[in-house]
């Protein structure tokens, strides 16, 4: 039996306080919990059953990401394994359970039927000018203020190229896996 790989998206905060500053880390947990403003954040994985609505997949991810010292940039690593034919990823406002806009791309959009992925997904820098939908044209400060308060959240999208959408792992467009942004 093949054993499950981890897929992990990591993005890591950083902004400057009085003196020395921190570095909160945003994951994409299990289950998700409320955050507030100034502690660490972190995520653990992506899984289908978090999806809206959720899917039956052995699919996983996790998603890691940090802020920049001066608060302008954010940079991030999406890891994802047993998952197929991925087109895309994103950061999205929503709160739990809500399928909400995608305000960030960190992958994609690849062509439909891509294959097998196991590791790495993506990893770069974005910064405000990438938002894109309801935050574009607004503060990198209003991203963080939404993942501090539980409202966002990191997908992946599949689609196997074949037919019609969503008709089972390999094939979920609107996301095969979910996890919310939250602090530990």
């Amino acid at each position: 039996m093949r054993e499950l790989a981890l897929v992990s998206l990591v993005v890591v905060a950083s902004a400057a306080c009085s003196g020395t500053p921190t570095s909160p880390e945003f994951v994409v947990p299990l289950s998700s919990t409320a955050v507030s403003t100034g502690a660490p954040l972190s995520s653990t994985h992506m899984k289908g059953e978090h999806e809206t609505p959720p899917r039956d997949t052995v699919a996983q991810g996790q998603a890691i990401m940090k802020f920049s010292a001066d608060g302008q940039s954010v940079t991030y690593k999406v890891i994802a394994s047993n998952i197929d034919n991925v087109v895309a990823s994103h950061i999205h406002i929503g709160a739990p359970g809500v399928a909400g806009p995608a305000v960030v791309f960190l992958y994609g959009n690849a062509p439909a039927g891509g294959g097998r992925h196991d590791g790495v997904l993506s990893e770069g820098t974005f910064t405000a000018a990438n938002f894109v939908g309801t935050l574009a044209g607004h503060p990198m400060s209003d991203l963080l203020a939404a993942m501090a308060a539980g409202n966002t959240y990191v997908n992946v999208h599949t689609n196997d190229g074949v037919g019609s959408a969503n008709t089972g792992p390999g094939d979920f467009a609107a996301g095969e896996i979910r996890g919310q942004i939250v602090k530990k």
